[in-house]
C-alpha cells in the first residue's frame, strides 16, 4: 500500500500562478478546479489512499510565538476566497481534507506521515510538497517527498545533499539560517554552509559547543564570532526551532480513513460550479475502474 499526502495549499499556488495565470480568460474558480484535476490524476496513475492538508486561514499558533510570522495581508482576494471553494470541491469528490486553523497544513501532512509510518501495510508514504519544512518528516526512502512539478522524489538522502544536515537536524537548520517566506530571519551571520558544516558535527542547536574552541572544526571561517552570536540568542534560536517544528500531534484519522470510494453525489452541481463539469464524469469513471 502506498499514501498520498498532498499539500493543498502549495497546489492551489501552483495551479493560480502556474496554468491558470498563463490563460487571460481563466475563470474565478479555475485554481481550486485544477486541484481537483490534478488530485484525481494522482488516483488515475494508481493512488489510493490520499489526504489532502490546506490552511484554512493562514495564521496559525505560530503567529502568536513571533510577529514577523506569516499572514494572508497581501495575498490575492481571488486566491484566498478559492481556499474553502477547493476544500468544499475535494470533499465532495470524496477525499480526506484536512482544513487546518489553528495549525498549518504542514502539521497535518507531518501528522499524517507519522501515521502511516506507523502503520504496517504502508510501503511508501509520498508527501507531495516541494516546501523544505516537510524535510524533516523524511524517513529514509519510505517516507519522502515528491515534487510534481520537477518530478522528483526527496528521501533521506537527498535531503542531505541538499541541506547537508539529516532530517531530524532540518528544525535545527532553519532556526539558525532562518526562512524568508514564513517570516522569520535566523540569527545574524548564521549562513547555509555554515549552519550546515556545525549541524552536520553536532545535530541540534543545543548540543553545539559555547564556545568555537570545541567545534573542532579549524576550516570555518568567523566560527567564534557565530559561538558569540548563538549564545547571546540562544534562547530566539529555540523559538524559531519552535517555529519551524512540524506539529505531529493533529488529529488526521487513520491510513483507512483516506482510502478513496469515489465522487459523492454532490459533487457533480459542485463541478458544474466549478466551471468543470468534466470533473464528474472523471471522478466516476475512475471510481468504475476500481471497483
Amino acid at each position: 500500500m502506498q499514501v498520498h499526502l498532498v499539500d493543498g495549499t502549495y497546489e492551489l499556488f501552483r495551479q493560480h500562478f502556474g496554468q491558470v495565470a498563463r490563460h487571460g480568460d481563466a475563470g474565478p474558480l479555475d485554481a481550486a478546479a485544477g486541484v481537483v484535476a490534478s488530485t484525481l490524476q494522482l488516483v488515475s496513475d494508481g493512488a489510493t489512499h490520499l489526504g489532502i492538508a490546506s490552511d484554512h486561514v493562514i495564521e496559525s499558533f505560530r503567529n502568536d510565538l513571533w510577529p514577523g510570522y506569516k499572514t494572508s495581508a497581501g495575498m490575492q482576494p481571488e486566491l484566498l476566497a478559492q481556499i474553502p471553494v477547493m476544500e468544499d470541491a475535494l470533499v465532495a469528490a470524496g477525499f480526506t481534507v484536512w482544513a487546518m486553523v489553528e495549525y498549518e497544513a504542514d502539521d497535518a501532512l507531518g501528522a499524517a506521515a507519522r501515521v502511516a509510518e506507523h502503520d504496517s501495510r504502508v510501503e511508501l508514504v509520498q508527501i507531495v510538497t516541494p516546501d523544505k519544512d516537510l524535510g524533516q518528516c523524511v524517513r529514509g526512502t519510505r517516507v519522502v517527498q515528491y515534487d510534481r512539478r520537477k518530478r522528483e522524489v526527496v528521501d533521506r538522502d537527498a535531503v542531505i545533499a541538499k541541506f547537508g544536515v539529516p532530517p531530524e537536524s532540518i528544525a535545527d537548520y532553519l532556526a539558525l539560517v532562518g526562512d524568508a517566506a514564513d517570516g522569520f530571519p535566523g540569527l545574524p551571520g548564521w549562513g547555509a554552509k555554515g549552519t550546515a558544516t556545525v549541524l552536520a558535527r553536532f545535530g541540534s542547536i543545543e548540543a553545539i559547543p559555547a564556545s568555537s574552541a570545541d567545534w573542532g572544526l579549524p576550516g570555518l571561517r568567523g566560527a567564534e564570532k557565530l559561538a558569540v552570536t548563538l549564545r547571546d540568542n540562544l534562547e530566539l534560536a529555540v523559538l524559531f526551532r519552535r517555529i519551524a517544528t512540524v506539529e505531529t500531534d493533529v488529529e488526521v484519522g487513520s491510513v483507512d480513513d483516506w482510502r478513496w470510494t469515489g465522487p459523492t453525489d454532490r459533487f457533480e452541481q459542485v463541478a458544474r460550479q466549478l466551471g468543470a463539469p468534466g470533473l464528474w464524469d472523471r471522478a466516476v469513471r475512475l471510481d468504475r475502474r476500481g471497483r
